[in-house]
């Protein structure tokens, strides 16, 4: 597989990095929110035959905050994705967002569509946009106060709680005890730090945002929502079913789960062999 050049971007509060595979065959930007470039390597091994871009969003691995910022915004995020295309080349590539990237990639699309060809949006936590958002947007400010209150563990116990759940939330889930976060292998002493891009930078600004549906519906780009096989009713595969709703289209399943496309990194393995066939058929359809 051909090594990724890496690169730095300047851009307002942040300094961004970003790596480039070479390839002959058109662009394609791998995303995620906040999961980095080191994500998406062995998806980027099945597309040697492209130009193959992948980043790490502000605050997450390489690109630090510059400004010390407490959260990150999916408008910041917009702005960094069009600095991150023009910087390679302009528009457009197409993209797979995973996740908060879908979010973001999702945002893109509405304000810059002649950026991105194609978009497959897997499983975005678009939580707002769904009937019991409510109470989800309760559960992730919970977990972030959780985390800056009391350290990674307990609000990392709250979080895979909240995203292993199947079907809609209710009220009753607020009054449910707290995880024990040593029951899923994590600390339950607070080391003090509060870098961790997931609960302190996005966890509520990703999941509060409510995306244009007017300007997606207008826009040039093809837009594909996918959603995992094995993932059921989690919370972001009913928001892709929501969103691809609102667009006038159907989800296109994808083998595995939310993570299908990982192949070890960060410890998690999909299935990612048949994720980037699967992927492939979509972007050449």
């Amino acid at each position: 597989m051909t090594e990724p050049h890496h690169h730095t971007l300047e851009a307002p509060g942040a300094v961004l990095h970003y790596d480039v595979r070479d390839g002959s065959g058109p662009a394609l930007l791998l995303i995620g929110s906040p999961m980095a470039a080191a994500g998406f390597t062995t998806l980027a091994g099945h597309f040697t035959d492209r130009r193959v871009v992948t980043y790490d969003p502000r605050g997450s691995e390489r690109s630090v905050r510059t400004d010390g910022g407490a959260q990150n915004t999916v408008e910041e995020h917009v702005d960094d994705l069009r600095r991150v295309i023009e910087a390679v080349g302009g528009g457009p590539v197409d993209v797979f967002a995973s996740s908060g990237g879908a979010v973001n990639a999702l945002a893109l699309v509405a304000r810059h569509p002649d950026l991105v060809g194609t978009l497959v949006a897997h499983e975005p936590p678009a939580s707002a946009e769904l009937p019991d958002a409510a109470v989800i947007l309760k559960v992730c400010e919970d977990t972030r106060d959780t985390y800056l209150a009391h350290g990674f563990g307990p609000a990392m116990a709250k979080f895979i709680a909240l995203v292993s759940h199947q079907g809609p939330f209710d009220e009753a889930y607020l009054e449910r005890p707290a995880p024990d976060p040593a029951a899923f292998g994590l600390p339950t002493e607070d080391d003090g730090d509060r870098s961790d891009p997931l609960l302190g930078l996005n966890m509520v600004t990703c999941n509060a945002y409510r995306h244009d549906f007017a300007a997606l519906c207008a826009a040039s780009t093809r837009i594909v929502l996918g959603v995992g096989a094995d993932s059921g009713e989690i919370l972001p595969a009913r928001a892709a079913e929501v969103v691809a709703g609102e667009l006038g289209t159907a989800t296109v399943a994808f083998p595995g789960d939310h993570g299908g496309f990982l192949g070890g990194e960060y410890g998690q393995t999909g299935k990612p062999d048949e994720f980037a066939a699967k992927l492939r058929e979509v972007l050449e359809a």
